[in-house]
Order: structure tokens, then C-alpha cells, then sequence
């Protein structure tokens, strides 16, 4: 098992580079399986997740190379397998995401239910939604989902709530349908208009990324290409709110400010200065954060991902702060880990009530997921003495050298074995 070990109470400061987007590779990765050809995927973050992914590509036929760090050379022309078991989609949510890939491949995948963070149920019921109007018959078998179909036909596919994953898994599979399919309600976040923006490099006709109505017109081949993923927004906000939270001042490079908009309002909300450049953003805090109302929206409202870095920061804002979470249920399990710090912050349903105080104290917290994981990062950057997170296992699947990143910000933070 390892920890960090994190000596608190210094401002960050300094330039960090942003590395390409998780939940953008979690989905192209898989699209690449419907190319008939190799493909370079650039700007792969080098996390767990990631690996994962590629391995599971590997059992199943592909042959993986990566080029350099951040790079991988798929060939998924070998690939005669559409089976991801339980072994290989352990811990990883993305791969649900097969389950589109192999359908729309083979007309059949069987994949068993994703891993991944724990944040209450995660149902399927919308991407299953979608398969089924595309002619798929789809049931569970031995614990594993099961999808089959003679042809995948396009089809009208209403979404009955905004699904990230519903609207990925229907874009695959409807990438070499035959017809047109439309999906009503369709998410908008980055990483859905970077994935439509891979298919389209490779042949495919997509068309509304972005917005709420996405058009796939069915091909009949997709061709190999070389392409790079976008920054990653969610690392991106991460350090300004870590700089926000420790009163410091850092610049984040390689990013697409954009897709930080709803991230900066609510720091400048908050009381930070920002200046923001073509594919750079800087913070400045000189001031103890201001009270802020935050609610979590799909995009382009604020992101759910960055609900617990958020709330970490406004532990030591002036005055009462209240954080709604309106995507998943059982998000503010970290909550407890913060309290272990003297945080004052109280949970009602879907609502946490933040009474700021002066500091936090130094503890031993867990991190109890991903993001919940960098938020206590920030919590230890923030408290003045000695504070271990354990359970990083978690901030691994989405974080690429963050030890590093935050010592060249003038973080005290080691990462070391139990």
C-alpha cells in the first residue's frame, strides 16, 4: 500500500503543464476498435485508467505499442474477441464503454458491469435504451450484459436524463449503423465533442457535438488516423482551486480555457484574480476565499468532478457556503475525511452546508474516489503540519505525476509505501 504525505501550509506557485483528458481517452481508446486500420492516439495521460484500458484492448486481440509515454499505435484488426470479462473491467467504469465499441463492430458485445468509483448506483438503463431502438436485444447472463443484433439500424433515441456514458455508448454503436440515428438530450461536455471529432477524423458522419441533438449518419468503414486528445479541464480546474485554496498564484498551461469557464467564475466568485491566455489560464489569491453558492450541472454548468475540490476550498471561506450536488448520489462521502481536519460542514440529501473556519488541521484521511482523492490533496496542501492520504489507488486512476506537478508548484509532498 502507498500514502502521501503531504507538509501543508505553503502557497502554490509557478506553471504546471495539463495533461490530455481521462474521460476523453476513456472513450477514444475504445472507439478505436471500430477502425479497420492502426491508429496514434497523442496526449494519452499516463494514469491507471489508461492502462487498463489498453491491456483489456490486448487480451482482446489488439496489438498495443505505445510510442513514448503518451503515446499509443493501436492495431485492432486482429481483434476476434467481444468479450471483456470481469477480470478485465475490474475497477474501471470506462469499460461500459465496450459495450458500444463491440456492438457497433461485431453486432454483439458482452461485457461484464463497470467498476470504477462508487458514488451509488450507476445505471445503464439509458445506453440500453439506445441499443435497444437500434435493434439490439440486450440481457444479462452470468452476471455479464449481453447485446446482440442482426444490424444495427439508426434510430430517434431520447434521453429521459442528460447521460455522459448513455451518449458515448450510443455514439459508438451508431458509428457504422445502417441510417441515421438522432439522440435527443444528448450530454455536451468536451470529451463527447474530442470523441465525435476522432470518428469524424476517421470517417465517420457525426454532426451536433456540443449541443443537445447529436446526428450520427451509419458508414461502412472507419480508417486508421493519427490524432491527439484535448487537456484535461478536470486536472486543469484542480490545480487553480489547490492554488485558490493554499492563497497562491499559478499558471496551468496546455489548456483549452473554454472548457474552464464555469470552473473560473466561480473561483473569481470566490475572490481570485485570473488572467487568461490563448491555451493558458493564472490564478491569484491574495485573500481568504469569499462564501460561493455552487451547484453541479452537466455541462456547461459546473462539473460534478470538481464538486469536492470545490467544497474542500470553502472549508476556509468567510461565512456559510452551500454546495448542491445534482448529478450522482453518494458524493459527499468524503465528507468525514474533511471533518477528521476540523472542517465544519454539514449534509442534508444532496446539499452540504460549509461554515468556513481559519484553517484546517492536519490528519490521516482516505481518499474514498477519484476526485474525493485530490480533494484531499488539496486538504493537506492547505493545513499547516503533516497530513497522509491513503487509499491513492484512486487519484492514480486519474492523475498523471501529480506528486511531481505539485512540487513544481512548491508543494511538500511525498509519495511513499506502507
Amino acid at each position: 500500500m502507498e500514502k502521501y504525505v503531504i507538509e501543508g501550509g505553503k502557497a502554490l506557485k509557478g506553471e504546471v503543464h495539463i495533461s490530455g483528458a481521462k474521460n476523453a481517452a476513456v472513450a477514444i481508446l475504445p472507439a478505436v476498435l471500430l477502425a479497420d486500420e492502426p491508429c496514434i492516439v497523442e496526449n494519452l495521460p499516463d494514469i491507471s485508467d489508461v492502462s487498463l484500458l489498453l491491456k483489456s484492448m490486448t487480451t482482446l486481440g489488439a496489438k498495443v505499442e505505445m510510442l513514448d509515454v503518451n503515446t499509443a499505435k493501436i492495431d485492432p484488426t486482429g481483434i476476434k474477441s467481444y468479450i471483456v470479462t470481469k477480470d478485465m473491467s475490474s475497477g474501471m467504469r470506462a469499460s461500459s464503454y465496450f459495450l458500444g465499441a463491440l456492438l457497433g463492430r461485431f453486432n454483439k458485445a458482452k461485457v461484464a458491469p463497470p467498476g470504477g468509483c462508487d458514488f451509488g448506483v450507476r445505471p445503464i438503463d439509458q445506453h440500453i435504451k439506445g441499443f435497444e431502438a437500434m435493434g439490439a436485444k440486450v440481457s444479462c447472463e452470468n452476471d455479464m450484459v449481453v447485446c446482440r443484433a442482426e444490424q444495427l439500424m439508426g434510430n430517434y433515441v431520447y434521453l429521459d436524463m442528460v447521460s455522459v456514458g448513455a451518449t458515448i455508448n450510443i455514439m459508438l454503436a451508431a458509428a457504422k449503423a445502417k441510417g441515421m440515428t438522432v439522440i435527443e438530450n444528448a450530454a455536451r461536455e468536451p470529451h463527447i465533442v474530442d470523441l465525435a471529432n476522432f470518428l469524424n477524423s476517421m470517417g465517420a458522419n457525426i454532426m451536433g457535438a456540443g449541443t443537445n441533438v447529436i446526428k450520427i449518419r451509419g458508414v461502412e468503414k472507419l480508417h486508421g488516423v493519427t490524432y491527439s486528445i484535448i487537456p484535461d479541464q478536470i486536472e486543469a480546474g484542480t490545480y487553480l482551486v489547490a492554488a485558490v485554496a493554499t492563497g497562491g498564484d499559478v499558471t496551468i498551461t496546455n489548456v483549452t480555457p473554454k472548457h474552464l469557464e464555469s470552473i473560473v467564475a466561480k473561483l473569481i466568485e470566490a475572490g481570485a484574480t485570473v488572467e487568461q491566455f490563448d491555451e493558458a489560464v493564472r490564478i491569484k489569491m491574495e485573500r481568504r476565499p469569499r462564501r460561493c453558492q455552487v451547484k453541479t450541472m452537466p455541462h456547461p454548468g459546473f462539473p460534478t468532478d470538481m464538486q469536492p475540490q470545490m467544497t474542500t476550498m470553502l472549508t476556509i471561506a468567510e461565512g456559510e457556503s452551500t454546495v448542491y450536488e445534482s448529478v450522482w448520489d453518494n458524493r459527499f462521502r468524503y465528507i468525514d475525511e474533511l471533518k477528521k481536519m476540523g472542517a465544519d460542514v454539514n449534509v442534508e440529501g444532496k446539499r452540504a452546508i460549509i461554515n468556513g473556519k481559519d484553517s484546517l488541521t492536519p490528519a490521516v484521511v482516505n481518499a474514498t474516489d477519484l476526485r474525493a482523492g485530490a480533494a484531499m490533496v488539496i486538504a493537506g496542501l492547505m493545513a499547516p503540519g503533516k497530513t497522509v492520504v491513503q487509499n491513492i489507488e484512486y487519484i492514480d486512476r486519474g492523475y498523471e505525476n501529480l506528486v511531481e506537478k505539485f512540487e513544481k508548484l512548491g508543494g511538500v509532498i511525498h509519495r511513499v509505501s506502507e
